[in-house]
């Protein structure tokens, strides 16, 4: 049953709702074809804990199972306190998110997009994952975890995690039209001595496949920005709320005007603080949020309610 908060956006008599829970519960109780555009910055691997409780033994809990040669699925992940992002393994991480991302497939309409961005890591044997600020910088609590070496997981290697979610959803017969880049140019320095600042993050854009023929989708080239390329540069955002990876307002607005039509819904999966969703509905669009942190939940309805005037 689709919660009354959905339907109400759905339908026209409210701008914007923030629902507390997992994307991968919610999405199924969305009706079908009822979404214009997913647009999401969901937990990247290995940088933060987001204050949620994650069971750090989880690998332990695995091969106890006598499963470790192949990966757990999603819901045994999270049932034995898993949480995204977190995983012990990138590979682990990969097909969580695809599994998560598939389950908003039949939501989304034929001819809707899903803006996807992803930032990669480097591999390192004793990781470093920094509680509620992203890997490495600044000066509060660090958590310190071995990840098993094997394979392409080997130390100062780059990880390409971006363009392996990329292939593993075009795998699931999702179509990649763009790799857009987006270039920070203000992002804090470094110490790393033996290798380029890394500057930029990937934006993808997906659409469907169709049953037959070439995909058929809404996009209005126009309102893809000043120039429509796709290498964009755009200041990297404060953190809010409490949330250290907001995102910047001017890089998700045109993607929202060029790849939803006006009046559409606008939904993010892991809305943090809600800046989709105020993009979306500043440009005339409605909005649909789903986390798990109830302070981000909050604090993104708050965020609406202040800057938004919703309908009675």
């Amino acid at each position: 049953m689709t919660p009354p908060e959905l339907l109400a956006v759905l339908n026209s008599t409210r701008q914007s709702a923030v629902l507390y829970g997992d994307a991968f519960d919610l999405f199924p109780q969305l009706p079908v074809a009822s979404v214009d555009l997913i647009l999401t910055s969901p937990p990247y691997w290995g940088m933060r804990d987001y204050e949620l409780a994650h069971n750090w033994d989880i690998l332990e809990a695995w091969r106890a199972e006598g499963e470790e040669n192949r990966q757990p699925s999603y819901e045994w992940y999270r049932a034995n306190g898993g949480v995204l992002g977190l995983e012990p393994l990138p590979e682990w991480y990969i097909a969580n998110l695809v599994s998560i991302l598939e389950r908003g497939k039949a939501a989304l309409k034929p001819g809707g997009s899903l803006w996807l961005n992803l930032g990669d890591t480097y591999f390192a044997r004793w990781s470093s994952i920094r509680l509620k600020g992203r890997q490495g910088l600044g000066d509060g609590e660090r958590l310190r975890r071995k990840t098993p070496m094997g394979g392409w997981r080997q130390e100062k290697n780059l990880l390409l995690i971006p363009a392996r979610v990329a292939i593993a959803l075009q795998d699931q017969r999702w179509i990649l039209r763009n790799d857009l880049i987006w270039y920070k140019p203000n992002v804090p320095p470094r110490p790393e001595t033996d290798r380029l600042a890394a500057t930029h993050e990937h934006f993808f854009h997906f659409v469907k496949r169709p049953t037959e023929g070439r995909p058929k989708y809404y996009y209005d080239l126009s309102a893809a920005g000043e120039l429509a390329h796709d290498v964009q540069q755009v200041n990297v955002a404060g953190g809010r709320d409490g949330h250290s990876a907001t995102f910047p307002l001017k890089l998700i607005d045109h993607r929202i005007r060029s790849s939803c039509p006006p009046d559409g819904v606008v939904l993010d999966p892991f809305a943090g603080t809600g800046t989709t969703l105020l993009a979306a509905n500043q440009s005339g669009r409605r909005g649909i949020g789903f986390d798990l942190n109830t302070r981000f939940v909050e604090g993104a309805q708050r965020r609406l309610d202040a800057d938004i005037l919703l309908p009675s």
